[in-house]
């Protein structure tokens, strides 16, 4: 495997009195593409969250080598972390293009320009002057991935990025995917589209009740059909 991106040891992650993980153990190399599965509610969210200084969590997390847990949300994306939600968290009343020059890095020269972003989706090139809340749900998630990469992130998580999605959208989301794969960022990604997460992805976790349960290649979980029984079939 290739050098360690991002490295989580024993992570424990609270809402208040609720204890939401159980000491998780995940690894994202450099260039490297990783699925989180698993059923909602079993910590996915919660696990990309507490990495981004989000949640309140004990342990070790790593990126690029350095401990991060305890620092601030912004200070970690300073670092080269993004992060997409999945509620996406555009600014409504700006436009498509001002959202994504929110994006970028100030005092850095990026790997990504505006021009990048509109050939990934054109689709926001025509629409760079509209308002951001009043685009489809599909062209939201569009700008949140984009303007994400702004920041030219080293490795980016992205949490759910085809839920309620039509299939041209899911589609377009995965080639996204792959052309970061292509430009060498490391991917951590929180899909329920097993599909998807399978076709992408050199490496998979599934989680269960807030630990993981499984750890392999795609063609790994492919073959184990009580894994994907007890801890993915709904």
């Amino acid at each position: 495997m290739s050098k360690a991106m991002l490295e989580i040891r024993d992570l424990h992650a609270y809402y208040g009195k609720s204890h939401v993980l159980h000491g998780v153990d995940l690894t994202v190399a450099e260039g490297e593409i990783v699925s989180l599965l698993g059923r909602n509610g079993v910590g996915r969210s919660t696990t990309v969250k507490a990495t981004m200084g989000q949640v309140q969590a004990t342990g070790s997390i790593k990126f690029k080598g350095e401990e991060i847990i305890g620092e601030k949300a912004f200070q970690i994306a300073y670092r080269g972390l993004g992060y997409v939600p999945e509620n996406r968290d555009i600014f409504p009343t700006l436009t498509v293009e001002q959202n994504l020059i929110l994006g970028e890095k100030k005092g850095k020269k990026s790997r990504w320009s505006l021009d990048d972003m509109y050939q990934l989706f054109p689709r926001l090139k025509e629409r760079q002057n509209t308002a951001a809340g009043v685009l489809s749900g599909g062209e939201q998630q569009m700008l949140t991935l984009c303007r994400t990469l702004m920041g030219d992130p080293d490795l980016i998580m992205i949490d759910e990025p085809t839920e309620g999605l039509a299939p041209k959208i899911v589609d377009l989301v995965a080639d996204y995917l792959k052309t970061l794969k292509e430009r060498g960022i490391s991917v951590l990604l929180v899909e329920q589209k097993l599909a998807i997460a399978l076709e992408i992805s050199q490496r998979v976790y599934v989680m269960g009740h807030g630990s993981i349960v499984f750890e392999g290649t795609p063609d790994d979980l492919r073959a184990n059909a009580a894994v994907r029984r007890e801890w993915l079939e709904v």
